[in-house]
């Protein structure tokens, strides 16, 4: 995954870590419905995306009040890791890998909510989708 993102535009791996974010946003949002922290990230995000224009303080604001929300969440629940990857899916405006990490709580989400029973390949599952969905997203530009 990572040699696809290093040949990927910022806008385009932006667009990929909001979607893995969004995918596992439920996870947070369900639990802790009257915290907007995580969503308001990924709409700063949507804003860089459709503008260009880059504001670091904005995109810094929206990525530390989501990793507070994680913070505040206190345990390894699928809600704190969905706050994490909103976080790391905003920060992609600053710089293009934190789309990684987005990826990454994103497949953290999804593992800490399977069954037991069923980790790998709930996880296995999260991967490949992001996977196909990124080499989809490049062959849509080019």
């Amino acid at each position: 995954m990572e040699a696809l993102v290093k040949g990927t535009d910022k806008k385009i791996l932006a667009i990929w870590a909001t979607d893995c974010a969004e995918r596992v946003l439920p996870y947070f949002e369900e639990k802790y419905p009257e915290d907007p922290r995580p969503r308001d990230a990924l709409e700063a995000l949507q804003v860089w995306i459709r503008t260009g224009e880059f504001h670091m303080t904005v995109i810094r604001t929206a990525s530390l009040a989501a990793h507070a929300a994680a913070r505040d969440v206190g345990e390894d629940t699928p809600a704190r890791s969905a706050a994490r990857a909103a976080g790391q899916a905003v920060a992609t405006a600053h710089v293009a890998t934190h789309s990684l990490g987005a990826a990454i709580y994103a497949q953290q989400a999804v593992w800490r909510a399977a069954n037991p029973d069923e980790t790998d390949e709930a996880v296995a599952g999260e991967r490949d989708w992001q996977y196909r969905h990124l080499a989809e997203s490049r062959g849509s530009t080019g």
